[in-house]
Formats: C-alpha cells, structure tokens, sequence
C-alpha cells in the first residue's frame, strides 16, 4: 500500500500538475478544492493521509488556517505548504504554524519529490518515537501498528472486538510474529488504556518460583522469603496482565491460574487468607494447547477457559507484502539511534533478497537484520553485503512452489518513498512515459501472472488472489484472459 497524499489547491490546473507528479513519484494522490474541504477529509475516522501539500493562497479557509486547524485538533501528518509568494514572512510564518517544509511555484519536480520524500523520512522518525511513547504509558493502538495485509487486517479487526470487552485471549502464532505488541494495541484501544501492563515470559521462570513470582508471598512463607512480595497479578491490579508462553507453566500453577481467572481470586504463598484481583488476561502462546491437552501436559479446563477469544497471528512469510513497510519503518528507527542519518534505504537487489526470504523468525529477525545492517552500512542505501546471512541461505536454498516462487521485483526503497513493482520480475504499474497504467490493463497483468505462476488451477488461483472463483471467470471473461486460461490448464 503506497502512501495517500492529500492535495488541497484552489487551481485546478495546479491540482492536475501536483496529481501528476505525485502519481509518477509512486504515491497515491487525492485532491480537494479548498480549506474546509481539506479539513473535513482530515478529520474523518478512517483518514489515513501520509502527507498534505496545502496552497497558502485559498478563497474560505486558507492554508494557514488550515495548519492552525491541524495544531488545535492535534492531528500529526507533515504539511508541506506552497506558494506563489515565497517572501521570508510567509515562509517563517507558515513553518512556524507546523509546516515541515516550503515549495514555490512553479513547482520543480525534483524540488518536490526531495521535499517529500524529507517529509516522510521525518514523519516516520517521529511515528517510531511516538510510538515508543505510546507504549511506555499503554496508550499504543491498532493505528500504530504497521499491517498492510488482508491476514493482519483480520487480526486487527478481531484485536479491535476483543478490545472493547473483558473477554480472555489466547494470542496464537510463532515466535517473534507480534504477539505482544497486538496483546499491547488491545489494552491501549479498550477501557483499561494507561493502567498497568504486567508481562510475564512463562517459559523463562524457573518451576520452583513461578507460584511466587505468579501470586506472590508472605514473609517467611520459605526458605530465602525475607521480605513480602506482591506477584504479578497484583502489580496488574486494574490493567493487563500478558502471560507469554503460558503453555510452560507447570501443572500445580495451571491449577492456581484456573481459580484466580474462575473466582478473581489469588493465594499467596504463605498467606492466611485469598485477595480479590482484578486484571484483565491475554495469553499467547507458539504450542498447540490443544495437542498440549490431548499429551496430557496441560488442563482442559484451563485451555476452554483460555480458549475464549482465540487470534491467530500470521508469521511474516504468509505477509510478505508488509516487508517493505517494516523495513522502511526499521531502517528510520536504527538510523537515528545509531547516527547514521546519511542512510536513505536500500537497494533493489538487497530488497529482493528480503522479500524473498522465509523468515523463519519472523518480524523479530528482519529487525535484528536491519539493525546489524545500518550498523555495517557506510553508504546512504544499504546492500546484500549488509545482509550476508540472509544472502548466504538464500545462495543454498531450492524455493518451492508457494514461499520461493519468484516475486515482483522491487526498486530501491528509500525511507520516504514507496516500493513499487519493476517491470523485471512482475507486473508494472507505470507505462513507458511515465503515467500510471490503466487498472484493468495491471488487473490483467496480475491476474495473467497467476495462472501461469498455478498452472492454471483456478481455485488456487482464485484463493492467492484473494478472490471468489465466480469471480475470477467473470474477470477473465471481461478481460479476454478465458482461452489463455483454458490453455494453460489443459497443458
């Protein structure tokens, strides 16, 4: 998904101009004639605007009301102001108001595509602090979380559900996909947003002190008890308490789980009498509990009361098409905190060797890899020899059909710029002079790919393309695709 940028000018000559470069830098444009329009656009729920290019000069509502507007109603997205009148005053008084930067016209392209690539690289430094902000005082949401796939928007809208009651939730996926962080969205969209959010790593404590650690203990309740501790369900007390790995919790402590969620009651090691809790619980776990249930290994009781509200969380290699974004958004992070500013992105072939790979640790191991990566990195975009890991296993690897096959080829990627498919390896979505391609033409292309890429199997296709097979026919029958369909099937 490329990022939207609202244009808001009184010139409709201008607008078509501004729309047309926008679309040839790779970004997609949305327009409005005046102040009051751009403002309603941007106060709607779902306005989802990585960027504004505001002319100064509007009959209404002018583009410094506009700004004004923006700081009041606290809406952070970078404006970029322009003017046929670049006199100092404005200039100082419109960056003052919050604009990020200045263009006069007649517009250069290439001042405007530097001014907005700047923009979005600075934007996404700011969202990534922000965002760690948010999560210290557990106010982070699903709209800071970086899900540009119909399986992680699946996830978000049962996230947003589940938010809005008390429901327990039993988090499923593998290591490094999230959890926590979609555990963290869920209490910061519901009512118990800046109380507490307790995390315990069930499989990192040892069996002899999880109960104390859990639920707590007098003093003296054993050996080495010299003074009273609280537990983490009572740390929790009003907020979230997030349970990783609660399938390795130990038999006896399932047992003591089972009641504190059954009753809102906890025992103490040592203590005479239970205490009321209350917390709200969002396990996770990357077992089967249910294969844990039938081994023996783990109550059913305890898994039908924490099997309420199941998410499944989709390792990366099933999102693919989020990679660019995650990679954007990691190199900003890491490029500030390590002083590499000079870093802008990274190359086409370095790209390609991302999106390519499986990522058996999911989002955790591309962070790590970029992170070693802008560490290593001494030119602004960085390569495969910043990634000889990935490089290596990828140099002794046979993909197969469904994770390895070829993917559309990336360009480079540069921090404030989108990642667009090249003609090398996939469909385009520019024609030869530059202007984007008409919809039906790339729908064709797309649609033409998959049934080569299949075989022809139009019920796998259909499910890859995320469409119904009626659907598909119909498509193909609409695009003229029917007897190249019917070819390659009968190969």
């Amino acid at each position: 998904m490329s990022v939207t940028i609202l244009i808001a000018d009184d010139d409709p000559v201008q607008r078509r101009l501004l729309t047309t470069a926008v679309e040839r830098f790779g970004y997609a444009a949305v327009t409005v004639g005046d102040g009051a329009e751009a403002m309603a656009r941007l106060s709607a729920p779902d306005a989802d605007f990585g960027l504004v290019i505001l002319d100064l000069m509007m009959p209404g509502m002018d583009g410094m009301a506009v700004l004004a507007k923006l700081r009041e109603l606290d809406r952070q997205v970078p404006v970029i102001v322009q003017t046929a009148h670049g006199g100092i005053e404005t200039v100082v008084g419109a960056m003052r108001a919050g604009a990020v930067d200045f263009v006069v016209k007649p517009l250069s392209p290439e001042r405007l595509q530097v001014s907005i690539a700047n923009a979005l690289k600075l934007n996404a430094l700011e969202g990534e602090l922000a965002r760690m902000k948010r999560t210290a005082e557990g106010t982070l949401t699903f709209r800071d979380i970086i899900a540009r796939s119909p399986a992680m928007d699946r996830v978000i809208r049962l996230g947003q559900r589940a938010a809005a009651s008390q429901i327990p939730i039993l988090l499923e996926g593998e290591s490094g996909v999230g959890k926590e962080l979609i555990a963290r969205a869920i209490q910061g969209d519901g009512d118990r947003r800046r109380k507490p959010f307790v995390t315990v790593n069930c499989g990192a404590i040892p069996d002899n002190l999880v109960e104390s650690i859990l639920f707590g203990h007098e003093k003296g309740a054993f050996t080495g008890a010299a003074e009273k501790h609280a537990g983490k369900f009572r740390e929790a007390q009003g907020g979230t308490l997030f349970l990783d790995e609660v399938g390795e919790l130990p038999a006896d402590v399932q047992v003591k789980l089972l009641r504190a969620l059954q009753d809102g009651e906890i025992d103490p090691v040592g203590a005479r009498r239970p205490i009321r809790v209350d917390f709200r619980l969002i396990s996770a776990t990357n077992r089967s509990l249910i294969d844990m249930v039938k081994a023996g290994t783990f109550r059913e009781d305890l898994y039908y009361r924490l099997n309420v509200f199941p998410i499944r969380i989709p390792p990366l290699r099933e999102r693919r098409e989020e990679i660019p974004e995650l990679v954007r958004h990691f190199i900003a992070r890491f490029a500030a905190e390590e002083g590499k500013s000079f870093i802008r992105g990274v190359a086409a072939p370095a790209l390609q060797l991302l999106m390519h790979f499986d990522w058996p640790g999911n989002v955790r191991q591309l962070e790590n890899a970029v992170f070693r990566a802008v560490v290593l990195a001494d030119e602004p975009m960085l390569t495969e020899e910043e990634f000889p890991q990935i490089a290596a296993y990828m140099d002794g690897s046979t993909p197969d059909e469904d994770h390895g096959a070829p993917l559309p080829d990336f360009a480079a990627l540069t921090i404030g710029e989108p990642a667009s498919p090249s003609a090398a390896g996939g469909p385009s979505l520019f024609a030869s002079n530059g202007d984007v391609r008409p919809l039906a033409e790339i729908e064709a292309a797309v649609i033409r790919l998959a049934l080569e890429k299949y075989g022809g199997r139009m019920t796998h296709v259909a499910r890859k393309l995320g469409i119904g097979r009626s659907t598909l026919y119909r498509k193909l029958k609409e695009l003229g695709l029917s007897d190249m369909a019917e070819g390659i099937a009968a190969e």
